[in-house]
């Protein structure tokens, strides 16, 4: 199974068909899609030596919005972003520094609705090194990378709940040594797995 993950096998999938609908940690109605704000973030796939690794961030304890939470590299749409790919790679380059000569762009997966009001649209690409990363302290505390195999490996999806606004909510989790993945982010860590694994390793 570990043998098929190089950047060619990712590569050829993304270029194999398009991605399954977008699975949710919970089953409850979502918001609609067009009254949410845009959004993109980048899912940066790092192509080291030992094998490929996701890249992710946690963001500062100050921030108003998700304080502390694991992310990718993104944020809103601005209007002068041309495209969904144009805003992850902006974001991703003013959050933390990473050359955008070092991502290969690979495709979209569809795009993830959250209860928090947004619309946020994945944008898959390889990394590669060297690359030097230079974190905005504003909005960055850490930058860590997790084994894209683990990611995958479907026993690390888990389903947890906990009360939000008076009501009980279930989200997915991935949790990594001492990084809780969960909400949005472990939600489209769990939908590039299910659009990698549909039958085609």
């Amino acid at each position: 199974m570990t043998g098929a993950h190089t950047a060619d096998w990712i590569r050829r999938q993304f270029g194999a068909g398009p991605p399954p609908a977008t699975v949710y940690g919970d089953e409850g109605a979502r918001p609609d899609a067009e009254t949410l704000r845009p959004a993109s973030v980048l899912v940066p796939i790092v192509d080291r030596d030992a094998g490929l690794t996701v890249l992710l961030t946690r963001r500062a304890t100050h921030l108003q919005d998700h304080s502390g939470q694991v992310s990718f590299p993104g944020g809103r749409v601005a209007a002068h972003d041309a495209s969904p790919e144009a805003t992850a790679l902006r974001e991703t380059h003013e959050e933390i520094g990473l050359d955008l000569a070092c991502i290969e762009v690979l495709g979209r997966m569809p795009d993830y609705c959250t209860r928090s009001g947004y619309r946020i649209t994945p944008v898959v690409g390889i990394v590669t090194p060297p690359f030097e990363l230079r974190p905005d302290a504003n909005e960055v505390d850490e930058i860590f990378e997790v084994p894209l195999v683990f990611v995958l490996d479907p026993a690390n999806h888990q389903r947890q709940s906990r009360e939000w606004q008076g009501e009980l909510r279930w989200f997915f989790a991935i949790p990594y040594q001492q990084h809780f993945i969960w909400g949005a982010t472990a939600g489209m860590l769990v939908n590039l797995s299910h659009h990698l694994s549909q039958g085609r390793l």
